[in-house]
Parts: C-alpha cells; sequence; structure tokens
C-alpha cells in the first residue's frame, strides 16, 4: 500500500504542484511562510552575495518573524508592538501597542496586517497607519501566524487562527465576527494550514493531527501522532508534513489518514516548519541540523550541520535554501547537495523565519533587531 501510493505521489508532484498555488510574489512575503499551504518557496532571485543592507532595533527581545507587502516590513517584539517598517530605508513608518509581548508573526491581506498577541487578542490593523479596525479575544495566548482563506460555499474572506485556549478560530475577515471554532485537548501553537481551498490542517500539543472542514469547523478526521506538535503543517498533493517534538518528522496522507513515513535521527525534537518542493522535505531540529528529505521515500537526501539547533524555519528560492540557527548565522545553501554557499554571523540567535525578496533577505533575531540584506550576483 505504502508503495503505490508512494509512486502515486512522485506523480502527482510533478504533475499537480501548481494547482495548491504560491500567492508569494518576487517583492513580497505577506505570509509567514509563503502561501496558505505554508510550502515556503518563494520566488525571488537569492543572489551569490551577502552584505547587511539596514538594521531597525525593536528594543526588545524578539521571536515574530517578518512579513512583507507594499515596501513595508511588519514584525511584533515583546515589548507588545507591532512595527511596520519602510522595506527600503529600514525606518519606521509607524506602530501600534498590544497589551503583552507579540511573538506571533504577522499576517498581510488585502490592505489588513492581522497580529495576535499575548495578551490573547488577535488584531486588525490598517496596513498603511496601524488604525485599529478590529479585535478579536481567545481565552489564551496566541503564538502562532494567522491564515486567510475563501470559504468554499459562504464565498467569504476568514481568518483562521489557533490559541492556547485549545481552540482553532475561524472569523469574518473585515469585521473580525467569529463564524466557527474547533476544540482540540490543548495548546495550538502552529498555524492552521489551508488545504484544498476546503480544510484546514494543524496539529496540537496534544499529539494529534486535525482535518476539520474550513467552511463549518467540523471535524473530518484526526490522527493520533507520536508527540506534541509544537509547528506548522505544509501540505503538498494531499500529504501533509511535519515535525513533532520528540524525534520524527512525519508525512500522513490527508485524505485516508494514512502515515505515509516517519523520517528519524537523533534523538532530538523539531520545533522548525517544513519547506516542500517538489522532490524535497527540508526542515531545521535541534540537533542542530537541517535535514533535506525524499518526499516519496522519507529518506535523507542531505543534512547540513550548523553549530546550533535550528528552529528557525528554512524558505527554498530557487535552487537555496535560507534559514537561521541559534548559533547566530543566518545560511543560504545549495538545494541541491546542502553546501553551504554563503552565511552572515549576527551574533546573536536566530529562531524566526527569513523573508527572501529579489535580491533581498529579512529576518528577526532574537537580540530585538530587524536585519535585512541585499543578496546580490
Amino acid at each position: 500500500m505504502k508503495q503505490i501510493f508512494s509512486l502515486a505521489l512522485l506523480f502527482l508532484s510533478f504533475s499537480s504542484w501548481a494547482e495548491a498555488g504560491n500567492e508569494d510574489t518576487s517583492s513580497d512575503w505577506p505570509r509567514h511562510r509563503g502561501d496558505p499551504a505554508l510550502k515556503a518557496v518563494s520566488l525571488a532571485t537569492v543572489g551569490s552575495t551577502l552584505s547587511l543592507d539596514w538594521v531597525f532595533d525593536t528594543g526588545d527581545f524578539l521571536k515574530s518573524s517578518v512579513v512583507v507587502a507594499n515596501e513595508l516590513v511588519y514584525v511584533g517584539a515583546d515589548s507588545g508592538k507591532l512595527h511596520a517598517i519602510d522595506l527600503k530605508t529600514g525606518n519606521q513608518r509607524w506602530h501600534f501597542q498590544s497589551e503583552m509581548a507579540i511573538e506571533a508573526p504577522p499576517l498581510f491581506y488585502d490592505g489588513i496586517i492581522y497580529a495576535g498577541s499575548t495578551d490573547s487578542f488577535l488584531y486588525a490593523l490598517d496596513s498603511a497607519t496601524g488604525r485599529l479596525l478590529w479585535k478579536y479575544e481567545t481565552e489564551g495566548e496566541i503564538m502562532g501566524a494567522a491564515n486567510q482563506s475563501i470559504r468554499p460555499l459562504s464565498k467569504d474572506s476568514v481568518i483562521v487562527v489557533g490559541s492556547y485556549d485549545n481552540f482553532v478560530h475561524c472569523m469574518d475577515a473585515k469585521s473580525g465576527k467569529l463564524l466557527w471554532k474547533f476544540e482540540t485537548q490543548n495548546y495550538v501553537n502552529g498555524v492552521p494550514t489551508i488545504y484544498g481551498k476546503k480544510n484546514v490542517v494543524f496539529g496540537g500539543c496534544d499529539s494529534m493531527l486535525y482535518i476539520i472542514g474550513l467552511e463549518d469547523g467540523k471535524q473530518i478526521r484526526s490522527v493520533e501522532v507520536e508527540a506534541p506538535i509544537a509547528a506548522s503543517v505544509a501540505v503538498a498533493d494531499g500529504v501533509g508534513y511535519v515535525g513533532n517534538m520528540d524525534r520524527s518528522v512525519m508525512a500522513f496522507d490527508l485524505e485516508g489518514g494514512d502515515l505515509v513515513w516517519s523520517y528519524k535521527q537523533k534523538s532530538f525534537p523539531y520545533f522548525s516548519s517544513p519547506a516542500v518542493t517538489k522532490d524535497l522535505v527540508i526542515i531545521g531540529g535541534r540537533d542542530k541540523g537541517l535535514h533535506a528529505i525524499n518526499r516519496v521515500s522519507g529518506k535523507q537526501v542531505w543534512r547540513f550541520s550548523a553549530r546550533g539547533r535550528v528552529d528557525s524555519s528554512p524558505v527554498v528560492a530557487g535552487d537555496k535554501v535560507v534559514f537561521g540557527s541559534m548559533d547566530g548565522k543566518l545560511y543560504i545553501l545549495s538545494l541541491t547537495d546542502g553546501k553551504e554557499l554563503l552565511s552572515y554571523e549576527i551574533g546573536e540567535p536566530i529562531s524566526s523565519t527569513p523573508a527572501v525578496l529579489n535580491e533581498k533577505i529579512i529576518v528577526g533575531c532574537e537580540d530585538g533587531k530587524v536585519y535585512a540584506f541585499k543578496s546580490e550576483n
């Protein structure tokens, strides 16, 4: 059964890859992982050089990843501020103050920035001015980014977000009105993934993988996994890929709920979310490695060794992979063999996901600063 499924997956990976769509352009990175399916594939071109362009200091510890839209960089900080930074100059355009830390990456959609805070609120702000449009209260911290989609029957634009109140919440994108919420048995830390434009896929700290309907929030199926899931599920061709907090990266057939493969190396957890290409699943581990796994077989293709754990989620751009490490370096590797092509030593831990644009890479660092690099040929 597994062999038949793997052959089908191999065919799909080349014939229907574009069906899921990658909304990222070369000049914007409006979502935390690039598109609603969280595949983390950028259309940008990364050059052969890497030089520092500008640095913006948020003044506090920083876990949030950046997003970029319409020449503005958006990032949250532990000060409770959401910052909007000019992409070209690195100067602040505006900031919004929440009650507590913003560790969740923002989401840009249709002129609105959505940002979850540890104060339990999801804030919707005018992207140009930072003016509060609405806020929605959960009963727990929001640690993962929101996602956006169009419900298949109602045809309304919706925002979906997980919370430490054990629920995934779905609200109207314009008004913030609650449409449905789905209860799990523990925290929801990652980003809810949109699958097939009709389902929501996510893992929880209750060691379950859930597939629920985007229209009504009703459970379609759940799959028991080996350990809690702290990161997000990347979806391609009907298969969900995710690492867990034990020592496994797993691939699941989302239609049937069957385990396709389980990749196990050293006994270290995975807090990184995977990037998915036509052939590979690429994910960082707390074994200080970035792992490239064959999508069909689940076997290791290559592994790159950093000097610190890799909680940063990688982004693929063309023939390169970009990610940060807790060793304080931003790395650019060859997608083909995992060889290091470029690196820049910031000197402080990087746990966030980089935004990869044409000839520019932007990443937040735990020293509270946002670093923008030029990457030119």
